[in-house]
């Protein structure tokens, strides 16, 4: 099976990653807030970070039987099973970006997420908890 190309450098994405777990769970000592804290992440950053984040599950579990939308910032294919070609995937998976970055970072679980309603999993193969946190 081939493997998918990078287009994020993977050095910046850890790094937009690291930036926006700061900027949404600051961090300090004493009780004290980051130096992110009360600074909301911007759009570049959180595209950064979802691209890499995506590129990252398809490293990890490479495939394309499940199709995971994170509007409007990246979509990505992962998971080994049957391959779709056309019209919409069987197994689909779709959330918005600070739902998905929580769980890349283990700030929420799968299981909180859909309980929420914050994602929408369609399709046998389409469950991530195995795969996240990153």
């Amino acid at each position: 099976m081939a493997v998918a190309r990078r287009r994020v450098n993977i050095e910046e994405g850890r790094a937009a990653l690291a930036a926006w777990q700061a900027a949404v769970e600051p961090s300090g000592s004493a009780g004290e807030p980051g130096s992110d804290a009360g600074t909301p992440p911007s759009r570049s950053l959180i595209a950064t970070a979802v691209r890499y984040s995506l590129e990252e599950v398809t490293a990890r579990a490479p495939g394309n039987s499940v199709e995971v939308r994170v509007p409007p910032f990246g979509v990505t294919q992962c998971v080994e099973g049957p391959r779709h070609t056309r019209g919409t995937p069987p197994n689909v998976i779709e959330c918005d970006a600070a739902t998905w970055l929580s769980l890349v970072t283990g700030r929420m679980t799968w299981a909180d997420a859909v309980s929420r309603h914050q994602l929408t999993a369609s399709g046998l193969r389409a469950d991530l908890s195995d795969l996240l946190p990153l």
